[in-house]
């Protein structure tokens, strides 16, 4: 079975869908642990609640993106992580994660990439006005939002919305796709292991 390690920065919504699916027996994948790079961040308490190591590394506490990565990379190797998960992580992936896992960090991105990347994409559709949004998971690279999209799905959104409502039916579509993606990727993981 395919070994996970999710990274978080806030509340661990996408997270706890996550782990029910595991729970359930519909997602076929080990959560070997949860990387967090806020103390105070939600998902951690979730990942107690549910039986799920969880380690807080402070960003501020190493000399550099390199040094910081590489002590969460110790504890991916000692876990036996196979695919990384970024489940609201707010911070941009570094070569130390990115040469150790090639093609096995995957993203939750709440917009239909390349449309609206960045930190504040919903908000973003919302003030654009446009008809419709999404959702897309996709490999991380060295860029902002830019891998190789792996799926996404179309938000059409009411003109009766307010923001608040809009954030409401992207994160469904969120809660939807992004477990079945990871089962898509894991499987595919996998099959190169035989």
């Amino acid at each position: 079975m395919v070994n996970i390690a999710v990274f978080a920065s806030g509340s661990g919504t996408n997270f706890e869908t996550i782990l029910s699916h595991i729970e359930d027996g519909s997602l076929h994948v080990n959560c070997a642990c949860l990387i967090a790079d806020k103390e105070n961040a939600y998902a951690r308490v979730r990942a107690r609640n549910h039986g799920v190591e969880e380690f807080y590394f402070n960003p501020k506490g190493y000399d550099g993106k390199a040094g910081y990565e590489a002590a969460i990379l110790e504890v991916l190797k000692e876990k036996k992580v196979d695919l990384i998960v970024l489940s609201g992580y707010m911070r941009f992936i570094g070569h130390t994660l990115l040469s150790a896992y090639p093609n096995h960090i995957i993203n939750l991105h709440p917009a239909y990439l390349p449309e609206f990347p960045g930190a504040h994409s919903i908000a973003d559709a919302y003030e654009a006005k446009v008809a419709q949004t999404g959702v897309t998971v996709h490999f991380v690279d060295e860029g902002v939002d830019t891998g190789p999209i792996i799926r996404q799905e179309r938000v059409a959104i009411n003109p009766s919305w307010d923001l608040e409502t809009l954030e409401s039916h992207v994160h469904a579509m969120e809660y939807d796709l992004f477990w079945q993606v990871i089962e898509q990727v894991a499987k595919s993981i996998e099959e190169e292991k035989e």
